[in-house]
Order: structure tokens, then sequence, then C-alpha cells
């Protein structure tokens, strides 16, 4: 758990990651290991997002996912974090896995359609993107 206490980001601020780690290392008294929760987990994966370390948030909410399953807020930032990252075919799987779930998750639809038009697939991003649209009343005109 504390092997990235003295990490630091390329521009010398401390690591997101490291403070979390820190706030832990006396939690069980000396010697015995602090087990992660899935909540810490989750936490530290938002704040590893917000530093924009999007390839070790995917990492933690990998495993919040795996745990929670029936979370969107985990698999929601899961699919971001991987976009971000440029592995596009898993943010695709999962946004397509939250939408077969809650159909009406609006982000999830414009995100897949980005998704898709970065992978220059415009023909079936169009669809995604119109569905998101309609969801937040921005129909453009020519479709009214």
């Amino acid at each position: 758990m504390i092997d990235n206490l003295n990490d630091y980001q390329p521009n010398g601020d401390v690591a997101a990651d490291r403070w979390a780690t820190a706030r832990h290392l006396f939690d069980n008294g000396v010697g015995v290991p602090h087990e992660e929760t899935t909540v810490e987990r989750w936490e530290r994966a938002q704040a590893r997002f917000e530093a924009k370390d999007y390839a070790g948030a995917a990492k933690l909410l990998a495993a919040v996912v795996e745990e929670a399953p029936e979370q969107t807020g985990p698999r929601l930032l899961l699919a971001r974090a991987y976009y971000h990252s440029a592995q596009l075919r898993r943010a695709e799987e999962q946004l397509r896995e939250i939408i077969d779930r809650d159909p009406v998750e609006h982000y999830a639809h414009l995100m897949l359609g980005r998704t898709l038009e970065r992978q220059a697939r415009h023909d079936e991003a169009a669809p995604w993107l119109r569905m998101a649209a309609a969801f937040t009343g921005e129909l453009p005109a020519d479709t009214i």
C-alpha cells in the first residue's frame, strides 16, 4: 500500500495518491497492515483521475467495478479514464455495458459517440450522438 509514498508528478508536485496512502499508515496500529476498502480505492481513483493520471485511475477503477459491478458511477469514470488514456476499445466496452444496464444514461450515449468518432467510426457514432442530444433537448435544427 505504501509503495508510492514518495511519488511525485513530472512537474514536481506531490502525486495525488501520496496523501491518500499516508493518511492510512497507522490506521490499524503498528504491524497490522491496512486493508483498503472499495470506497477508499474509489476515492484514490477519483484523486488520480483529477490529477490526470488516467492509466493509474483506470487500474484502480477496474478493481472497483469488479467489486461493485452494479454501480454506474465507477464504471462511467472507468470509461472516461480509458478514453483519456487512449484505451478506446475498453472505453467502448464499458460504455456499452452502462447503456445496456441503463438505457437513459445520456452521458454514456455521448461518450460512446465520441469514443467511436475518435476511432474514425463516424457512421456508428452518429446515432449515439443524436440520442445524447435528444436526451438533453439539444437536437440540431435539421432533425426537427
